[in-house]
């Protein structure tokens, strides 16, 4: 039983990797919480869906923008000081959104904006502090120090949304916000007691000519450029997302709370699949792993469907409770979060094992930018479609989709499936 448990070797070996696992596994879930504040904040204020819909813009843009230009930045200087730096401006902007709700400012703009700068950060510190993992966990943990940080998200994601909500309604946003300040706290304590790590090798400039670098090399590169391309056919192709809101509300019954318990399933997978990661160390051939854990998503998400088409066959409780095919949803919801988790693991050790260390910034970049995006279009995708066929069978032919495009990928670059991790190359 023990060896199927974590991997807990890069905690007792590397005291950094210790601290920054701690400070993130506290400030992921009040980041959490501040994300669901927010948008309920927006909502007080506003009354509007659209105005928290804008959330998403003003996030989202900031990030990708920021994530190309972090990576360069974090390969152009000392990555302990970027991290460190943003870390600060990221507890700043925490600290500015609580002090607006304590102020009773109540002004959906200067959210607005807080948010955007918090975001920008975001987009800098995250590949910074990606491409400091391998270089204080050595390339042999690293398949086990992801397994943590996947432990880490799923715990955030399953109890941070539901505390967040609880919190507001008991507390206040002032409080809530508050929370996020103080665990976020521990994150920049956790980078700054970091040694310096500056790039190996001679420092790109930071720039737009370092960022082109970085996807020029990502062009070249067969095996890292498929980490990404495997993955936004995945996200793009069955992302469920944006669809459960109509099949919480009128095909399995529930309504919010239905949407709620099918992320939560999701974020629990990638919890047991980070729990119970032992075995991922020991497995060499990674990118048949991830081939094989895309599939596994698609055939999921495609399941998922096939619940959703019966569940509209059946009526929904009138009472506005959930209906009985919540628990085969549910299943399905979480053995797609073990297989997505499992992907990410795999899909991150490649990235940062083949990535030269002088690139791992700008290629951190661009991998926050596709974690990012791709399930926003997949989300734009899937609602479309769902428009004229239901949602069911948006899920049942997206899955197969991803199946379908992930086999191709391979065919077009069958040497991915060869990947060994015992002798990595990009």
């Amino acid at each position: 039983m023990a060896r199927l448990l974590a991997d807990l070797t890069p905690l007792r070996e590397s005291p950094a990797f210790k601290r920054l696992w701690i400070g993130n596994a506290l400030s992921a879930v009040g980041g959490q919480l501040t994300l669901v504040a927010v948008s309920l904040e927006v909502y007080a204020l506003t009354g509007s869906s659209l105005y928290v819909g804008l959330l998403g813009a003003f996030a989202l843009v900031p990030l990708v923008l920021a994530g190309l230009y972090g990576g360069a930045i974090a390969d152009a200087y000392d990555r302990r000081k970027v991290a460190l730096t943003s870390a600060l401006v990221l507890w700043t902007a925490t600290a500015a959104i609580a002090a607006q709700a304590w102020l009773g400012v109540d002004n959906v703009w200067l959210l607005y904006g807080l948010v955007a700068i918090h975001s920008a950060a975001g987009g800098i510190n995250q590949p910074a502090r990606g491409a400091i993992i391998p270089a204080i966990v050595g390339l042999k943990n690293l398949p086990a120090a992801n397994s943590l940080n996947m432990v880490t998200f799923g715990i955030s994601q399953m109890i941070g949304p539901l505390l967040g909500g609880l919190l507001v309604a008991q507390l206040g946003f002032g409080w809530t916000y508050t929370i996020d300040v103080l665990t976020y706290a521990a994150a920049v304590w956790s980078v700054y007691k970091l040694p310096s790590l500056p790039p190996e090798g001679t420092p790109a400039k930071a720039g737009l000519r370092s960022v082109i670098e970085g996807f020029k090399f990502l062009g070249t590169q067969p095996n890292v450029r498929m980490t990404f391309l495997i993955d936004i056919a995945a996200m793009v192709l069955a992302a469920p997302r944006a669809l459960l809101p109509a099949i919480g509300a009128v095909l399995i019954g529930g309504g919010e709370l239905t949407m709620g318990l099918l992320l939560a399933a999701t974020a629990m997978g990638a919890f047991l699949a980070g729990m119970f990661s032992g075995p991922v160390g020991r497995i060499h051939r990674q990118g048949l792993a991830v081939f094989i854990c895309v599939c596994l998503w698609g055939a999921s998400i495609g399941l998922f469907g096939v619940v959703v088409v019966l569940s509209s066959r059946s009526p929904v409780p009138s009472d506005g409770s959930i209906g009985g095919w919540i628990w085969p949803a549910a299943a399905c919801m979480a053995l797609a979060g073990v297989a997505d988790a499992v992907s990410s693991v795999f899909r991150t050790t490649i990235l940062q094992s083949a990535t030269p260390d002088h690139l791992r910034g700008r290629l951190q970049g661009v991998f926050i930018v596709v974690v990012a995006g791709g399930p926003r279009l997949g989300e734009m995708l899937s609602g479309g479609v769902a428009g004229g066929i239901g949602e069911g069978w948006t899920l049942v032919f997206g899955g197969l989709a991803c199946i379908v495009a992930a086999s191709a990928l391979m065919r077009w670059e069958p040497g991915f499936l060869r990947y060994d991790s015992r002798r990595p190359s990009p």
